[in-house]
């Protein structure tokens, strides 16, 4: 899942995106809608939206506690831990810094919200979790 060290990526942040969705709304659809809602703090739309197919504005944060209703999964703190953990050895496996990070980035954030966003300082959404990730990945050996 995301929490994971990736060393390969699909082709586009919109394909990783896709795969991670559809395994956030396997979760869900195995865990049941109604549990979904009690025990994370993901709003039903959202939640129904991942079921529809497609992707919601959701946080890490909420990826994560979607992910911990999987019975073989930690808890989502720990997932959350783990997946920016994984960002910050990928980072070191490719030889990145964030000022580097930043120029591959397709996305409109500067190192030093990189860097708060990666070690948890500063909220992250899973888009910009994916975006990070995938170019991460993009440039390790």
């Amino acid at each position: 899942m995301f929490a994971e060290l990736r060393t390969e990526v699909p082709a586009s942040p919109a394909a990783l995106r896709a795969e991670y969705d559809r395994e956030l709304a396997a979760i869900v659809e195995s865990a049941g809608l109604d549990q979904a809602v009690a025990e994370t703090d993901v709003n039903r739309d959202e939640l129904q939206t991942l079921l529809d197919g497609d992707s919601p504005p959701i946080s890490l944060t909420d990826a994560a506690a979607i992910t911990a209703l999987d019975p073989d999964q930690p808890d989502a703190e720990s997932i959350e831990i783990e997946a920016c953990e994984h960002l910050l050895l990928g980072m070191t496996t490719a030889v990145l810094d964030v000022e580097r990070l930043a120029i591959e980035l397709d996305l409109d954030l500067d190192p030093t919200e990189i860097q708060q966003k990666i070690e948890r300082r500063a909220p992250i959404s899973f888009e910009e979790f994916v975006h990070i990730q995938h170019t991460i990945a993009e440039q390790s050996p």
